[in-house]
């Protein structure tokens, strides 16, 4: 038995609906889908995207309409749904959900999380240093207790090999060096796993696009869409794929196939 983990920053789920993003996401044969930005509410969700083939959704949606919101779909019932990771500021803007697998001989949990984008200014940016600041330690303190993989659009792309002009984006959001430093330590540190890059070192591995001139058309990409996980779940991670066409989003799906069982 394999687990398929796909992760996709929707861009708002009913525009990627709009794009054929249901039928494609019944027919992956994911056995856990992470969602960012669904840019939704519970009001705008039920009984339209709480499901999708087998699949069941639970989100954490954005107090503010129409703004970030994640989301889980889940084959197997998990043990437990955790909405946020305590931060009063970062909660309120729905950008965790994690749920747990937890037996009486393991701890383990998948995670959708969206990091805040500084690119609109200085003050959204100082927010994306802030919630670096408090993401950090909580990710620390679960990789303590439990085996964990952490997908999602974490808005920064690690080296040069993660997108296409980095020479001229070295201080622009998603590429300062700070914002670098952070996930090095995350990983070097902390002890995480990026696992794409264990199993994929090749350049031009792109997951997001600007809409701004011919981007896609010139596969002028960054690679913002992670897995991130423990370094025994990453030991299980057996091959990966970036799914480019049909498009639902300015962002492509992740897949990842684990030998793993939940």
């Amino acid at each position: 038995m394999g687990f398929r983990l796909v992760t996709l920053n929707l861009n708002g789920i009913r525009s990627a609906a709009s794009k054929g993003f249901l039928d494609w996401a019944a027919q992956t044969g994911a056995d856990c889908m992470g969602v960012q930005e669904v840019k939704a509410q519970h009001v705008d969700v039920s009984g339209r995207f709480d499901r999708i083939g087998d699949l069941t959704g639970y989100f954490h949606f954005a107090q503010k309409k129409g703004y970030a919101g994640v989301g889980l779909y889940l084959r197997k019932p998990p043990s437990a749904v955790i909405t946020g990771f305590g931060s009063d500021e970062f909660d309120a803007e729905g950008r965790y959900v994690e749920a747990r697998y937890d037996t009486a001989r393991r701890k383990f949990s998948v995670i959708s999380c969206y990091f805040p984008s500084g690119s609109s200014g200085p003050e959204r940016q100082e927010a994306k240093y802030r919630f670096l600041a408090q993401i950090e330690p909580h990710l620390r303190r679960l990789k303590a207790e439990r085996e964990f993989v952490l997908v999602g659009d974490i808005n920064i792309a690690h080296h040069p090999i993660d997108l296409k002009n980095w020479r001229s984006n070295q201080k622009n959001s998603g590429f300062l060096p700070e914002e670098r430093a952070w996930l090095t330590s995350l990983i070097d540190d902390v002890g995480l796993v990026d696992v794409f890059r264990r199993l994929n070192p090749h350049p031009e591995q792109y997951t997001w696009w600007s809409n701004r001139g011919q981007a896609w058309a010139k596969n002028v990409g960054w690679r913002l869409d992670y897995h991130l996980a423990t370094p025994a779940f990453a030991a299980k991670a057996r091959r990966e794929s970036i799914h480019l066409a049909p498009r639902f989003s300015d962002h492509a799906a992740v897949t990842i196939d684990y030998d793993a069982s939940i």
